[in-house]
């Protein structure tokens, strides 16, 4: 049994966090904190009343340390690389699911998201959090980056393809779409009920801070350079990903072929699912679990490669990867609390 703490307990990675650990068989709850929600956790998550008697409270660094293990961080960037230092020197194991740690670069980092790096030193440390590419260093591992949840959809549906036919890859478009969960439990013109419900539109056209992120891994893997087209778009939904790959190669790469590659690729993956030839997948099938849905279909040509890969941004994009790749750093059963 280990001891966990959530800090950012009222956004909402932090509460389905909460959710799942609180039902966790190896795990118990025993720190959170929210620097503006203060009170009784049930009071904050009408939904786990009667699973916990935690009180809310601002965050203190020698507190999580007394009372925890494991530490996860469901704060907004440029937060978490405050925090991180004292909490690993205390001797306190962290997933961050922010964007603080992700790209291995202080000088990317403030191009992207427009603020300074303070933990140069972390920053080069932390283990990406994809345990379908980095599972044995999660397992070592003390910092965890917990990917982004447009890079994870799109690297679980690209990486199969880049690995083996890097150097046929002529461009990659991404036309990605996201429920409303993904910008955050904040309160905004824009992402009112009145704004979203029947409306849809495009934002950070080819402006993204995740492009980075998808362009460092895809290159880290498949050793050659990529540059990927990115366009996100708002859905009148509350929470899951579906992302649409264009993928243009310069030789003939017969559908099936490519079929059999994921499949390989992903025979022993226990939250990646290839759909049968002919199926597409849906939102619907995904909501709520930590699964990844990947469908592949090509034009006549064979040249055109069209990679349909869906998540739940909240669980296999934040809080669900972030408790399996706790499981993996603990040597739980990566699915203990996902199913």
């Amino acid at each position: 049994m280990i001891k966990t703490g959530i800090v950012g307990i009222s956004g909402y990675s932090g509460g389905i966090l909460l959710e799942i650990l609180l039902k966790h068989p190896q795990v118990r709850v025993t720190y959170v904190s929210a620097n503006n929600t203060h009170g009784k956790v049930d009071t904050i998550w009408p939904q786990v009343a009667g699973y916990t008697n935690l009180t809310c409270e601002k965050f203190d660094v020698k507190k999580a340390a007394k009372h925890c293990d494991f530490i996860f961080l469901a704060v907004p960037h440029t937060i978490a690389m405050q925090v991180t230092p004292g909490l690993l020197k205390a001797g306190l194991r962290v997933i961050d699911l922010s964007g603080d740690y992700r790209l291995n670069s202080i000088q990317q980092y403030k191009k992207w998201y427009g603020a300074a790096h303070t933990d140069a030193k972390n920053i080069k440390k932390a283990v990406y959090g994809l345990p379908e590419l980095y599972r044995e260093n999660i397992k070592k591992a003390n910092l965890i980056a917990n990917p982004g949840c447009y890079p994870t959809a799109a690297l679980l549906g690209l990486i199969p393809l880049t690995s083996t036919h890097a150097t046929a890859i002529q461009s990659i478009i991404i036309d990605a779409k996201s429920g409303v969960t993904g910008a955050g439990r904040k309160a905004k013109l824009q992402l009112n009920f009145s704004e979203i419900n029947e409306n849809f539109k495009a934002y950070k056209v080819l402006n993204h801070q995740h492009v980075p992120e998808m362009e460092l891994y895809l290159s880290k893997i498949s050793k050659e350079k990529f540059t990927i087209n990115f366009v996100p778009h708002l859905l009148p939904v509350n929470r899951g990903i579906l992302e649409t790959i264009y993928v243009q190669v310069n030789k003939c790469l017969p559908l099936k072929d490519i079929h059999k590659i994921y499949t390989r690729f992903y025979k022993t993956e226990p939250f990646v699912r290839i759909l049968p030839l002919g199926q597409q997948p849906e939102l619907n099938n995904v909501t709520k679990n930590n699964y990844c849905d990947i469908g592949l279909a090509t034009d006549a040509t064979n040249q055109l490669l069209v990679i349909t890969s869906v998540i739940d941004n909240l669980m296999k994009g934040a809080a669900g990867q972030a408790v399996q790749n706790m499981n993996i750093m603990c040597g739980f059963d990566e699915k203990e609390g996902l199913h």
